[in-house]
């Protein structure tokens, strides 16, 4: 019973999914026909979709150097940044779900949150192929005036979220390494702040509002073992390894 129970807490989403099919199919059993073949619609969707992007997102993560992403997506690349997130979302592919992963991966890499906010928002409003069907079907005029006020809205929202949103608040804070550790993780839920990592592992971890903060950089061969040191040493394990690592 426990192992169902700790099961239904890490899974609450799909448990809260699969409840709302059970009463569906007991009070609508006709619309619960409908709702399963719509959802095995987005699944299979899903299959061929979200392959290419994982795919992609490695890509980004083994190739493309953290520097890169910074110096054109970083806080500090101002309207260039905010232009190349324009022309990122806008010229994409795929339905919305598949910009996450991706997002996630620039902002691990150093993007800044209002360009991720406008890679969003393009994606789903104002993709090149979208735009073409908008203006077939509602006219060019409206297209355009749409666009034009619509876009002006995203740089509006990218700047009020990067004013409400830390970057710290998301968990994407990783150490990327070239040696057996790929990612680690720091669940700022769990961690107490006391510092123990920072002073075993400085070269690693910094304290933030009292809570421990990854700095990104690469990892050297020879300093792995504090590294290590500092995540077996976490009275919280709030420190982790991520799945994937070797």
């Amino acid at each position: 019973m426990s192992r169902l129970k700790q099961a239904v807490i890490n899974n609450k989403l799909f448990t809260m999914v699969l409840a709302a099919y059970v009463l569906i199919s007991i009070f609508i059993p006709d619309k619960a026909v409908q709702s399963f073949q719509n959802s095995l619609f987005y699944v299979k969707e899903m299959i061929m979709i979200m392959p290419v992007i994982l795919l992609l997102t490695s890509l980004i993560k083994a190739w493309v150097p953290q520097k890169t992403i910074m110096n054109n997506f970083g806080k500090g690349s101002g309207v260039k940044g905010s232009i190349l997130s324009f022309l990122l979302g806008s010229l994409s592919a795929g339905p919305i779900y598949a910009a996450f992963p991706l997002c996630k991966t620039l902002l691990a890499k150093g993007a800044s949150i209002s360009n991720i906010v406008i890679i969003l928002c393009t994606w789903a409003v104002v993709k090149v192929p979208m735009l073409l069907n908008e203006a077939k079907f509602l006219s060019p005029k409206f297209m355009f005036i749409r666009w034009i006020l619509t876009s002006i809205s995203i740089f509006i929202m990218g700047y009020i979220m990067s004013k409400l949103v830390r970057k710290e608040d998301i968990p994407v804070n990783v150490v990327n390494t070239g040696y057996s550790i790929n990612n680690v993780l720091i669940n700022r839920k769990y961690c107490v702040g006391c510092g123990l990592c920072v002073k075993i592992a400085p070269q690693y971890f910094e304290m933030n509002n009292k809570k421990a903060k990854l700095i990104n950089r690469d990892v050297k061969k020879d300093e792995i073992n504090n590294l290590n040191k500092a995540i077996e040493k976490c009275p919280s394990k709030a420190i982790k390894r991520s799945s994937g690592d070797g």
